[in-house]
């Protein structure tokens, strides 16, 4: 059997032989997944060493395991194997070994030599998911540091491959494929059509009108049922099929296979089917333009898969698929008028981090060459949240109790509830919850309790029915329970109903930030750890419990609303986070009393049980919450001078306009990221924000730049100039509402520049100074910053226009020549 990659197949062993990185792309159905590990595998500088392939999905990994093994006329487990979650099929004979992205990950992290590892083969790359570019980074840090004759490729179908070749400093090869003209239609819904109609009627256009199998694109699971249940009665010569990564094996297998029956089928699919797996016999696609994609969401604080537009570059590959074995047609369910983005955006830069900030914490090498990098503030956060689980200490390193957590393959804090758990009951308990935690409410009707889910969960397993909850959801739930349970070496399930606060003090040790203390005066409001305010909803199941942990919150401008919250017993969180509990001397600033507040503070976190006044203010506190205050103030409560407002200007500017001099920014939000370094000090044994002077503050300001640059910013951005009268006259320098540098202003009368054809100039001439030229009453007549084109084009007509306003003073018919002046004429002439 030939496939279009075939043709390409030697110069990739001569680019690999030549070179330790190479970009592929190709197509799909091209054969690149299945055809190019089988390729490498005599390759001299493999040496009898193993290939891991990375393949994004566990769908597209089992299928192409199973392919290749079957061209070598071999069971799976063999020369080729695969490893995805909860499952293996691999020996000691295995040479091809194909993994989903944590395997691949965690594979490094356990030997980073790679020992018997001689290529990794990354692919369908495009889809740029978080745990791909790990693996990649990882992979190159690796063979940049101890294995060099490591052979890396990236593959894809459609990838910015000129843009990956340059950052991997790599050849680049592609791979024309094989494939027939598309015809690309939009069908139009009707007004307030849902899409399982629209669908329906796509479909059945589509049977009637075109020959061979439909392949649907539909974002996910629960989309695929409705749809499967919109296409019943669609006739006994049609099969309805399912396709998506959690169907078992056997099925999977039965939709890869071509219909026994010779029926014509209507595969509904997510995007595994996009470019992961080769769908036999399909001559229509009919795409719904949606895909579940994970996003950040803050309510819950983990990543969550959300409904999103695809790309226009994943619908151009979804359109093609329709053409792998002749003409074909594609239905968009979408207006020809919408437009999408180019290209799918990396997860990196939309997803939660503390998976990655925990990888790299463990690798112990934060500065790998990611392709884009992770976002600063999202890496922060996520540190943050790591300490807070006791996952890495004070300095970033990683813990034992990290290292633990990693080893368990999923959310930090979901990782860190299940070490938490002690006793196989309570272990029973955790993967339960970390199952519903991960898994779709599995509830229909609406609660904000974790009690009533996991009760449905137990009914579910004795054989009860619950009209008010999922089954498809429960059993999905179920069985994820029970791989945890493996995997943590957990017992059977729980047979009685947990206690009251069971739950909740599980979930603490995942939500520590989110433990609320109800309020004294309002019983819906809890202060949480993190500092922050929450309501519980007016029927609330949580209404009167003085503790609780909220696993999920709606952020809003005043207190965040808790959707999903647990009880605490208080006694348990005082045992499992004693250190969390303290007690000490705390100074705040009051800012309606503008004045400093000394109490003894005993708290749980962010959560204040109890405060009294604490008499003497110590100065190490009072200067700290001082300096806090200017930060909740803004630093207009400091004592600026006009002066001291005109020097930073003059050093931000000169920032923009000459960044070689490398001087430090001033702006209000650097300042005030750095107020512990040269605020903090000033404040040393004041109890008072007024203490400060206007001198003592200048200096502190002053002081961040040193000798010689203080300087150069007066020779380069001078506060007066010498103007031809001989008179000295003030710059004025400003800052735009961004920070940015607007043109200095020099405001000088008229016949103060006569003589001078060219305009000021600043910076080491950079810079052209605006000039405000003012009447002999000091008011504005023209701003320029163009002197010559002035007195040669304006010039004349404010001279006929202000001598008679102003007779005592002069104006030549030749103002080149005439002498400058700041006074009127003398008297008589």
């Amino acid at each position: 059997m030939g496939f279009p990659i075939t043709p390409l197949l030697p110069e990739v062993l001569r680019s690999l032989d030549a070179h330790p990185r190479l970009v592929l792309e190709a197509p799909p159905g091209a054969g690149k997944t299945t055809q190019v590990p089988l390729a490498l595998l005599d390759a001299p500088w493999l040496a009898g060493r193993k290939i891991v392939m990375l393949e994004p999905r566990r769908v597209a990994a089992r299928s192409a395991a199973m392919f290749m093994a079957r061209q070598l006329g071999e069971d799976v487990g063999g020369t080729v194997g695969y490893r995805i979650r909860f499952e293996h099929r691999v020996s000691s004979r295995t040479r091809i070994e194909v993994v989903t992205e944590g395997i691949l990950t965690r594979m490094i992290q356990d030997d980073p030599t790679l020992e018997g590892v001689g290529a990794l083969l990354f692919d369908e790359f495009h889809e740029r998911h978080l745990a791909g570019d790990l693996g990649l980074a990882l992979a190159l840090d690796v063979q940049g540091s101890l294995r060099g004759e490591l052979r890396i490729v990236a593959m894809s179908a459609t990838l910015d491959g000129e843009r990956l070749a340059a950052f991997l400093d790599a050849p680049r090869l592609s791979s024309e494929g094989r494939s027939f003209p598309v015809r690309v239609e939009h069908f139009p819904a009707r007004r307030d059509e849902a899409l399982e109609s629209q669908l329906r009627r796509a479909v059945e256009q589509a049977l009637a009108q075109h020959p061979g199998d439909v392949l649907v694109f539909l974002p996910g699971r629960r989309e695929i049922a409705r749809a499967e249940a919109a296409l019943s009665g669609c006739g006994p010569d049609i099969e309805v099929l399912q396709l998506h990564g959690d169907l078992p094996v056997e099925q999977q297998s039965r939709v890869l296979q071509p219909s026994a029956a010779g029926r014509r089928r209507v595969v509904l699919a997510t995007n595994v089917a996009e470019s992961s797996v080769t769908l036999p016999g399909v001559r229509v696609v009919i795409d719904s333009g949606l895909a579940r994609e994970p996003r950040y969401d803050p309510n819950s604080g983990f990543s969550r898969l959300e409904v999103v537009a695809i790309a226009q570059a994943s619908a151009d590959q979804r359109a093609g698929r329709a053409g792998r074995v002749a003409e074909g047609v594609a239905y968009r369910l979408w207006p020809a008028s919408q437009r999408l983005e180019p290209q799918r955006r990396p997860e990196i830069a939309q997803v939660e981090l503390a998976g990655l900030a925990l990888e790299l914490a463990a690798w112990g090498n934060s500065d790998l060459r990611f392709v884009d990098a992770p976002p600063p503030g999202a890496l922060a956060a996520a540190r943050e949240l790591l300490q807070r689980l006791d996952a890495l200490d004070a300095r970033g390193t990683i813990t034992p109790p990290g290292r633990r957590m990693l080893a368990l393959g999923t959310h930090p804090r979901l990782a860190a509830m299940l070490l938490a758990a002690d006793g196989d009951g309570e272990r029973a308990l955790a993967c339960d919850l970390a199952a519903l935690v991960e898994a779709r409410d599995p509830l229909r009707a609406r609660s904000d309790g974790w009690r009533p889910r996991w009760q449905a969960l137990a009914a579910f397993r004795a054989g009860r029915g619950d009209g008010d909850a999922h089954r498809g959801t429960l059993a999905a739930i179920d069985v994820a329970a029970k791989q945890w349970r493996r995997r943590i070496g957990a017992g059977a399930a729980p047979r009685a109903e947990p206690p009251a606060h069971a739950l909740g003090d599980l979930l603490a040790h995942a939500f520590p930030d989110r433990i609320g203390r109800r309020h004294d005066r309002d019983p819906q409001r809890y202060q949480l750890g993190n500092g922050r305010m929450a309501r519980i909803a007016d029927d609330s199941a949580l209404r009167g419990e003085p503790w609780i942990v909220a696993s999920e919150l709606r952020f809003e401008a005043r207190d965040s609303l808790v959707l999903r919250a647990a009880p605490l017993d208080e006694a348990r969180l005082r045992a499992g986070f004693a250190a969390h509990f303290v007690e000490r001397d705390e100074v705040r600033w009051d800012a309606a009393r503008r004045a400093l507040v000394a109490e003894r503070v005993r708290r749980f976190d962010g959560i204040v049980l109890d405060a009294r006044p604490a008499g003497r203010v110590d100065p190490a506190l009072a200067a700290q919450a001082l300096t806090d205050a200017v930060a909740e103030l803004g630093l207009d409560a400091l004592p600026w001078s006009d002066g001291l407002r005109q020097w930073r200007a003059r050093v931000q500017a000169l920032r923009a306009w000459m960044p070689e001099l490398a001087l430090p920014d001033l702006s209000d939000d650097a300042l005030l990221a750095a107020r512990e370094h040269w605020l903090r000090p000033l404040f040393d044994g004041a109890t008072r924000l007024d203490a400060l002077s206007a001198d003592a503050f200048g200096e502190g300001l002053r002081a961040r730049l040193d000798w010689s640059l203080r300087q150069r910013v007066d020779q380069l951005a001078p506060t007066r100039i010498v103007v031809p009268s001989g008179m000295e006259r003030r710059i004025d320098y400003a800052l735009a509402h961004d920070g940015s540098p607007e043109p200095p202003v020099l405001a000088v009368k008229l016949q103060e520049l006569f003589g001078l054809a060219e305009t000021p100039r600043i910076a080491d001439g950079r810079v052209p100074l605006t000039l405000h030229l003012l009447s002999p009453a000091g008011r504005p007549l023209q701003v320029t910053q163009d002197l010559r084109g002035f007195w040669e084009r304006t010039y004349p007509e404010v001279r006929k226009e202000m001598k008679g306003r102003y007779p005592k003073h002069p104006w030549p018919d030749d103002p080149w020549n005439a002498a400058a002046t700041h006074r009127a004429k003398p008297r008589g002439t």
